[in-house]
């Protein structure tokens, strides 16, 4: 079984790290950041996780996602799996999602590693 490899991060702090799927979490789905509550919290803390899984769509692309990820690890040379959740800030989505897949694929066996880049990077004023 393949080891994966999950790496949050933030768009405006970097380019994407080198992933072989990369999700873009910017335009499709609602932006924690624009709570003035949210805003300073993380997808380490439960309103801001409630917020993103409370957003249209986003359990579907987890649901996806981790079938994506079942179908690169029954490949005959996958021994590595390389995931990168990108958002805006890499303090939000990004971080809810890893944390998200990293519990899924799991459960399915897989080892994984995460690694939230830019979760310690300061609030971006936008």
């Amino acid at each position: 079984m393949a080891t994966i490899q999950i790496i949050s991060f933030g768009y405006l702090h970097a380019p994407a790290p080198e992933a072989d799927v990369v999700l873009d979490l910017r335009r499709a789905f609602r932006d924690p950041h624009v709570d003035p509550r949210l805003r300073q919290m993380t997808g380490r803390d439960r309103p801001v996780q409630q917020a993103v899984l409370a957003t249209a769509g986003i359990r579907r692309t987890l649901r996806a996602t981790v079938r994506q990820v079942q179908a690169y690890a029954a490949g005959p040379s996958a021994d590595r799996i390389v995931i990168a959740p990108g958002c805006a800030g890499g303090r939000h989505r990004s971080v809810v999602v890893t944390d998200q897949l990293a519990r899924r694929l799991r459960r399915r066996g897989h080892t994984v590693t995460v690694h939230h880049r830019d979760i310690q990077q300061p609030v971006i004023h936008r």
